[in-house]
């Protein structure tokens, strides 16, 4: 393992030789966390009978790793600004590979969901490897380097869908896991090898009652969100979640304000900077998942509907494939919008783009190519936005704080994405229309979920257009 040192005295960052190696590992990694989030999905059809259980106890096998990702992102970049970014990001890959060997193990419902839940933690990873960018790559690289590593979260998501489809189409199901668990093996072993130690810029212990707080407070909210249409909206079962989360999380609030070493500065988050950059990540997240539901639903149709595009899953996936590609490819133009504009008008660019993609989509969602192009669309939009979010935490925060700062504007992102998948299954459901007996949503229904998803995003242009022009100054 490669160390790099660094004088007790400065918190400046070490440079190791060969930065672009260890960028690259990042972006492996941040690859291969995202790509296990959405391996399941074109099974979720099938896992009641796969792991013989019923329908509703089988989505928790998707539930519990977009909740146990969320809880694990703050607490990660927490734990990094503490004991060293490279010792989490080990464990991560560590937590991804028993995880993922957990999973390909299980042929029922309760080991599955340990290893959902391991697959979820590791989401960790993420936040940690962009806050590290800071520490091991030159300024001038910088940008270019934290919009890579940004990128790998849609990049990942993307192409899992397809890449999971053809594998549970071709072998047992069991394969997705089996691959996954060679993937983080090798990302486990590039990060042992590769990725320089940096020593903690900030020593202490890790806020025990503060992680079970925030995680207690955000499973309770996010748990009646993902399920509240399933339970009922008008039953007390999601209200009763969401009051208790309500509840713990204002009280966590409390005793973190009150901690001397808290697990999350929130006098730090308060910052206008900060604050409207995480409100501006809850609007853009909830933006980029809007059109992963509507679209593969409208590919995959029946031609017979008028408007259904009658795709297999499979190809469902390959049309939207190359929208991953194109969030990579955008993390360049990411970068060169950074230097030159700087991260918040860059982060208003994407999340401009992002909302014109969802206009296309209203008027234009008759051929397969046409969602085609709306995927790439909005895809550039996210690639641009993703990157310059962590951009403008980390120039507002002190080093000491990036990790865990990072870690909650993930968070704020994935609260954006688990809200719009209940908000857009709701608004999908409340508008059906009988097709040979099969209940499907209607076109108008499409077409208003990609309007609630342009609206979503041009939030984001006001939120951060909001963000005060000197945010982009380093802070020492």
């Amino acid at each position: 393992m490669t160390t790099v040192s660094t004088p007790a005295s400065t918190a400046e960052p070490a440079v190791p030789v060969g930065p672009g190696l260890s960028v690259a590992v990042l972006c492996l990694g941040g690859l291969i966390a995202a790509l296990t989030q959405t391996f399941v999905i074109p099974l979720q059809g099938e896992l009641p009978v796969l792991l013989s259980t019923s329908a509703a106890n089988a989505s928790w096998v998707i539930t519990a790793t977009l909740l146990a990702g969320a809880v694990a992102m703050p607490i990660a970049g927490s734990l990094g600004d503490l004991f060293g970014k490279q010792r989490v990001l080990f464990a991560s890959a560590l937590i991804l590979v028993v995880g993922s060997l957990v999973a390909a193990l299980s042929d029922s419902l309760l080991p599955m969901l340990a290893g959902r839940t391991l697959q979820g933690i590791s989401m960790g990873f993420i936040p940690v490897a962009i806050s590290l960018i800071r520490d091991i790559v030159p300024p001038a690289r910088t940008g270019t380097a934290i919009a890579a590593v940004s990128a790998t979260l849609g990049v990942g998501g993307a192409i899992g869908l397809p890449l999971s489809a053809w594998i549970a189409d071709s072998y047992d199901f069991h394969a997705l896991f089996w691959v996954s668990t060679v993937l983080a093996a090798v990302v486990a072993l590039a990060v042992a090898l590769v990725i320089p130690h940096v020593p903690s810029a900030r020593g202490g212990r890790l806020d025990l009652v503060g992680a079970l707080g925030l995680a207690v407070g955000l499973v309770s909210v996010l748990v009646a969100v993902t399920k509240g249409r399933e339970w009922g909206w008008d039953t007390a079962r999601p209200w009763t979640f969401i009051g208790v989360g309500l509840v713990v999380l204002l009280a966590w609030g409390r005793y973190e304000l009150s901690h001397p070493a808290p697990l999350c500065d929130l006098r730090v988050t308060a910052r206008r900077p900060v604050l409207l950059t995480n409100l501006a990540a809850v609007a853009i997240g909830f933006g980029m998942m809007g059109q992963a539901i509507i679209v593969p639903q409208l590919l995959q149709l029946p031609e017979l509907t008028g408007y259904g595009l009658g795709q297999s899953l499979l190809a469902a996936g390959l049309w939207m494939a190359p929208g991953g590609l194109v969030m990579m490819a955008f993390a360049p133009v990411s970068s060169t919008l950074m230097t030159r504009y700087g991260a918040r008008v860059t982060l208003a660019v994407g999340a401009a783009v992002l909302g014109s993609g969802y206009l296309v989509a209203v008027a234009f969602h008759g051929a397969p190519w046409q969602l085609l192009v709306v995927s790439c669309v909005t895809s550039a939009g996210v690639g641009i936005g993703y990157a310059a979010m962590p951009a403008l935490i980390m120039a507002s925060v002190p080093a000491t704080e990036s990790g865990a700062a990072v870690g909650v504007n993930s968070l704020m992102r994935s609260v954006g994405t688990t809200t719009a998948s209940a908000v857009m299954a709701s608004v999908l459901a409340a508008s059906l229309t009988d097709f040979h007996g099969f209940p499907v949503p209607s076109e108008g229904a499409m077409e208003l979920g990609f309007l609630i998803g342009a609206g979503a995003a041009f939030l984001g242009v006001v939120l951060t257009l909001l963000i005060p022009r000197r945010s982009t100054a380093a802070v020492a």
